[in-house]
């Protein structure tokens, strides 16, 4: 047992040491004490911003969070100037943050296992040439912005035009297509808002599998 500790120990740091290594390698902007737990892919574009705050922590490798994950973190920007930002004390695990204008992430978030946030359709909704066409000025996008003290269930999605209100909560799977206030718990496909968080702790009906 002392042995494996041991030994698991040492993976933990050639993982840790991998994963920041690659950051830096990519010009990521990386705050103090960022953690990143094995290798993100990361794909820039020009001029973007790439910035993580202190103490956050990005795990792409399943031992080392409760869920699991399905793939690593990915870090992508698709067009000049785009820019993905996360604040300070977040934790994402097997996260996809793809941005074509921006995705901010404020302070001490949890955004669980699997999580998809990106910013654009990827594709025009005009039927003509869908597939192929690039031009970015004729496909939809919308920043997003998510707030401090979020806490964003496993395997949910957060699509183009959305913000999320300081304190809220995101239950698992859910697709949130609108915008949610501050201080409430949504969920669903598409997420609603189904309870107010400024009651009482015995109040709270948690019961929506938020796992990160």
């Amino acid at each position: 047992m002392i042995l494996f500790k041991f030994l698991n120990k040492i993976l933990y740091n050639i993982y840790k040491a991998s994963g920041k290594l690659k950051c830096i390698l990519y010009k990521v902007s990386l705050g103090e004490n960022v953690s990143v737990i094995g290798n993100p892919i990361i794909s820039r574009s020009e001029n973007d911003v790439i910035k993580i705050g202190s103490d956050s922590s990005l795990i792409s490798k399943s031992r080392y969070t409760a869920l699991g994950v399905n793939k690593p973190v990915i870090l992508r920007t698709l067009y000049p100037n785009s820019k993905i930002i996360i604040g300070k004390d977040c934790g994402l695990s097997g996260t996809i943050l793809c941005a074509a204008e921006g995705i901010e992430i404020g302070n001490d978030c949890l955004i669980g296992a699997d999580v998809i946030i990106s910013d654009t359709d990827f594709h025009s909704i005009a039927p003509e040439n869908r597939r192929y066409e690039k031009r970015k000025e004729k496909i939809n996008h919308g920043k997003v912005k998510i707030g401090n003290n979020v806490f964003i269930g496993t395997k949910s999605v957060v699509m183009k035009n959305v913000e999320i209100g300081d304190n809220s909560v995101i239950g698992a799977g859910s697709v949130v297509t609108k915008s949610i206030p501050a201080n409430v718990i949504a969920a669903g496909n598409p997420a609603v808002v189904i309870k107010s968080l400024l009651k009482k702790e015995k109040e709270y009906d948690l019961d929506l599998h938020t796992s990160i």
